[in-house]
């Protein structure tokens, strides 16, 4: 099969790989808490509940949770118990998590993680995919995992400099993937893992085996007709895309720089900003976030922004996306500015229509159109849940683990 860490690749110093373990110096600790311990918050309008954003009192518990309760070097040693490298491709540092099967015949498989996330999201799911028979599967099913920090988001900072979009990206991981020997891979991904992926996809289809997505981003091109036949589903979809809150992608998109400020100087902006996501898009939408992923799980996602600092960088994505003129391997140049809903998703316009086989997986809350996704990719499997959020990772990682397995399972 193929050689990890091939050799051809270690003796030059720019390509080298090296191990790379957490270690958050215990003062930077320390300091956390002292911030924490001097929270100060503003006075609550009565009655609002979620609807302007995260409650003072739900807030203020969760501070005091994360400073009094949450073990940080516990969730790092959870980290840490799986091998972890850095290496530079084209000038960026990549962080990863470079895990094999025990089976050697595994398929190499790339994870991408979304925003707000990490390589943590898919910590549930790591010994399923790698080690099937140890979990109840069938060994036929393993997969040699790469699941990296995406550029600009917790180790894989910092930024080599502007430009760093989707198009960009895929280009370091399919470098990646090569300095790892791994010259046939599949791809899995949501959110922006959802852009990176397909454009992987654009740039190496006769190395890509399949692309499975979750929240896959979809919009009206201003098409005529192709509003008509919408099924009742699909209707319901995109109005829940017109009707979204998109205040988060506006001020990551237009005013990263700016935001950021903030969010890296204070650990609870930070954490407001990332667990109202984690209320909005886990299910059931009615519950709070903890009911759907762990608290110390998304507690490990903030702290790993806080003590990377990486609020601003992790936002560039945005800003590199909305801004863009080229979306990359094989897509058309063209400006558009694709918010959440109304006219602006009109101008949308990605990557020329993908050719490598594809599987879509809908949970309950993402808003994927059906005819706008095979308009764009080449969908050989679609799949809709009754449960489970846009962090399926972490909410159903047993529905994630099932429908990877048999959608390459079916690619043969």
């Amino acid at each position: 099969m193929n050689d990890a860490h091939n050799t051809a690749h270690r003796d030059d110093p720019a390509e080298r790989i090296t191990p790379f373990r957490i270690d958050v110096p215990q003062p930077e600790i320390a300091e956390l808490n002292e911030r924490l311990a001097r929270t100060r918050l503003p006075a609550e309008l009565p009655g609002t509940g979620w609807s302007r954003g995260v409650p003072a009192d739900y807030l203020r518990e969760l501070v005091g949770y994360w400073r009094d309760s949450f073990d940080w070097r516990a969730r790092e040693a959870e980290l840490n118990a799986h091998p972890q490298f850095v290496t530079s491709v084209r000038g960026q540092r990549l962080h990863f998590v470079h895990l094999r099967s025990p089976h050697p015949d595994a398929t190499p498989l790339l994870l991408l993680h979304g925003w707000p996330g990490t390589f943590a999201d898919f910590l549930d799911v790591l010994g399923p995919l790698t080690d099937p028979a140890a979990h109840g599967g069938d060994p036929s099913d393993a997969y040699h995992l790469v699941v990296p920090s995406l550029p600009g988001f917790g180790f894989s900072t910092p930024l080599a400099g502007p430009g760093m979009g989707a198009g960009a990206m895929a280009a370091c991981l399919v470098e990646l993937m090569d300095r790892l020997g791994y010259r046939r891979f599949g791809v899995q991904g949501y959110d922006t893992g959802g852009w990176v992926g397909p454009e992987i996809a654009a740039l190496a289809p006769d190395r890509v085996i399949g692309l499975h997505l979750n929240a896959m981003l979809t919009f009206p091109v201003g098409a005529e007709g192709e509003m008509d036949g919408l099924s009742p589903a699909d209707a319901e979809r995109w109005q829940r895309m017109q009707d979204f809150n998109d205040g988060y992608l506006q001020c990551n998109g237009k005013r990263p720089d700016t935001v950021g400020y903030a969010l890296t100087d204070s650990p609870v902006g930070q954490l407001a900003w990332i667990v109202e996501k984690f209320k909005e898009l886990t299910h059931p939408e009615d519950g709070l976030p903890e009911e759907s992923v762990a608290r110390d799980r998304f507690l490990t996602t903030v702290a790993l922004f806080w003590f990377t600092a990486t609020a601003s960088s992790a936002a560039q994505i945005y800003y590199e996306m909305m801004s863009a003129t080229d979306w990359g391997a094989g897509g058309d140049e063209t400006a558009t500015d694709w918010g959440a809903g109304g006219d602006e998703a009109a101008g949308w316009s990605g990557p020329a229509r993908g050719t490598v086989p594809t599987g879509v997986l809908l949970s309950a809350v993402d808003a994927t159109v059906r005819p706008w996704a095979e308009r764009d990719h080449h969908i050989v499997r679609w799949t809709e849940l009754d449960s489970g959020g846009h962090f399926l990772a972490m909410e159903k990682p047993e529905l994630l683990v099932a429908d990877i397995r048999a959608f390459f399972r079916e690619l043969g």
